[in-house]
């Protein structure tokens, strides 16, 4: 049993990226998939797509993105732990690398990426970095 699947699915995509492989896969949820949205249009996935395992469950498979050998995904960070939690009014959101990297936060309005929920006026809980 995992205690933090956010963080586990995180992981699996830092490292599948570092690894050179070209997709990974994790136990679907409806927030797993949100992220995975999120990081399909930003350009840092190349697909995302539902799929089973073995056992018939499902999951959510996604394809890395590689640009001249090197992984689109430089670094991947879990800010908000199920320990800490971290959360953000809307004018407190901070920028991953000045505006090159992308926060991932969950809103009221559903999970977005930072200059969204700014450009919204919402705050809410900040999930990932990704850089």
């Amino acid at each position: 049993m995992h205690t933090d699947p956010i963080s586990d699915f995180l992981t699996r995509i830092r490292n599948a990226s570092l690894a050179g492989k070209e997709e990974t896969s994790a136990p679907h949820s409806k927030l797993k998939a949100a992220i995975a949205k999120v990081l399909l249009d930003e350009g840092f996935v190349s697909e995302v797509k539902a799929g089973t395992d073995e056992n018939g469950h499902k999951t959510i498979v996604v394809g890395l993105k590689y640009v001249d050998g090197e992984a689109s995904i430089n670094g991947i960070d879990r800010v908000s732990k199920p320990g800490l939690r971290l959360y953000a009014k809307s004018t407190e959101i901070p920028r991953v690398l000045n505006g090159l990297g992308v926060c991932i936060l969950t809103t009221p309005k559903g999970v977005m990426k930072d200059r969204d929920a700014r450009r919204q006026k919402l705050g809410g809980e900040m999930i990932c970095n990704v850089w």
